[in-house]
């Protein structure tokens, strides 16, 4: 490909759009430069390639297509059939799935889609059974909430917020909390691991119709083989949401017993994260629930949206290449290289380390909250995010912990030697940032104080870091 054609396309693109509202071309081209020059360590986010943006910005975003392949509400729906039949075969064959439902707008759409399938496989069906018998023919015509007091609430049990759970798993403020009667399992306060012992016993004593397995701030494996012996044991849907170590899994670097798919009953993740594509959702499944979840629309979602399955499948084209699995590999060597270096330094990790793309940072060993360190870092040219820790004291607003990931610093090529340079300029902003304090004197949880020519110069050495590892290179739009 000549090296001109990407930046004729994005050139392009932006002289269309300040053609009608500059003030929307100019906050795109910010938004390159700023990642171009800052050490982007959000666990969850990554770079997408040039081809899976331009395949989100073209005439599939003018279609309705509520439906699925070949039965669609809308005529004239035969290129987003293609569109979405080869997302959905790149991404049965990438991660050896029986079935892949690629319509999902997000992971919080996704894990609806998941639970609601579910809840029709384990209640519609039964309850289809009932109104038969009482010779009620169309399930629109069942009492469904004297359904849900004739069988009981229904209970998930998944990982607590503090431990690296998510907020979709059952927690009151999304609406899987109120879906369902929740539970959580925990790690061990030694270790900081999940104790699989723990969590049969939990589930042995609340008896979930769910077992949900998966992680936003877990720093380590899950063996899902156990997992799913916990689940059958208790009769439960075994669920794994894999949205933040999809691209481990698709990468080949988790097998075997921490490879999800060959194990859950269902499987929910986004599609940018570790998997580097548009931001997006994604089910697999058996076929024993592919009807149920081929319902997402209309059941919880909106139509779907053409134009990001387009880029769901080039990106999941491109994860099917022989070098994703590379890049896999190393993001994962790249953690823990990141890892040993602020260890080396005296930074406290949950759990000592990681085995996949992120890492954990107790901030309070350095007297912070991790809304402090957030902030310092982001001034200093580092954007991470804070995160609560295993029992954290400060709450999940306030935090004691930064999260940090290496998916988008690996794209970009970024290896071991960047790595400890990294963690060198982290622990240094961590360890020249004090607290601050209120208007009344008293300590602050959200003030800090670091010198500016400190936070200046680690910005500077952030982007002399990157220099060596263009965003984007063949992208110029001056």
């Amino acid at each position: 490909m000549p090296r001109n054609v990407e930046s004729t396309a994005f050139s392009s693109a932006l002289e269309v759009i300040g053609g009608v509202e500059p003030r929307i071309a100019d906050a795109i081209r910010a938004e390159l430069a700023d990642q171009r020059q800052s050490l982007k360590l959000i666990a969850s986010e990554n770079y997408a390639s040039p081809a899976t943006l331009l395949a989100m910005g073209n005439w599939l975003s003018d279609k309705y297509a509520e439906g699925t392949v070949g039965r669609r509400f809308y005529a004239g729906c035969q290129n987003v059939d293609t569109v979405e039949a080869l997302a959905a075969e790149h991404a049965r064959e990438l991660f050896g799935a029986a079935h892949a439902y690629v319509q999902p707008h997000s992971g919080i759409d996704a894990n609806l889609v998941a639970f609601w399938a579910i809840l029709a496989d384990r209640v519609e069906a039964p309850a289809l059974q009932r109104a038969k018998a009482r010779h009620v023919n169309d399930l629109t015509e069942v009492d469904w909430f004297a359904l849900r007091r004739e069988l009981g609430d229904q209970r998930m049990l998944g990982m607590s917020l503090d431990a690296g759970g998510h907020l979709t798993h059952g927690f009151r403020p999304n609406i899987s909390g109120k879906m369902f009667d929740q539970r959580s399992y925990g790690t061990d306060p030694a270790t900081g691991l999940v104790d699989y012992d723990k969590v049969a016993e939990a589930a042995r004593e609340f008896r979930p119709l769910v077992l949900v397995a998966g992680y936003s701030a877990y720093p380590r494996k899950v063996n899902f083989r156990i997992m799913r012996e916990i689940a059958d044991s208790v009769g439960a849907t075994f669920m794994v949401d894999m949205a933040h170590f999809a691209g481990l899994v698709a990468g080949k670097v988790f097998t075997g017993d921490f490879d999800p798919v060959p194990h859950a009953h269902i499987v929910t993740t986004t599609t940018h994260k570790s998997l580097r594509g548009p931001r997006g959702g994604m089910v697999l499944c058996g076929p024993e629930l592919a009807d149920q979840v081929d319902r997402g629309c209309p059941m919880v979602l909106g139509g779907p949206l053409p134009h990001v399955m387009a880029a769901k499948a080039v990106a999941l084209a491109e994860a099917r290449r022989p070098d994703f699995a590379d890049y896999a590999q190393r993001i994962v060597d790249n953690a823990q290289a990141l890892a040993e270096g602020l260890l080396r330094r005296g930074a406290k990790l949950v759990t000592g380390g990681t085995d996949n793309h992120l890492v954990l940072i107790d901030v309070t060993g350095y007297g912070l909250t991790g809304r402090q360190a957030e902030q310092a870092l982001l001034d200093s040219g580092i954007v991470t995010n804070r995160n609560a820790v295993p029992q954290d004291p400060n709450g999940a607003w306030y935090t004691s912990g930064i999260r940090i990931g290496t998916p988008a610093l690996t794209t970009r090529g970024l290896g071991l030697a960047e790595m400890d340079a990294t963690a060198e300029l982290i622990h240094t902003v961590l360890s020249q940032t004090t607290a601050g304090t209120g208007p009344d004197g008293t300590a602050s949880k959200a003030k800090y104080v670091l010198d500016p020519a400190l936070a200046d110069k680690v910005s500077r050495q952030a982007t002399e870091l990157l220099a060596g590892f263009p965003l984007y290179p063949n992208v110029d739009l001056t």
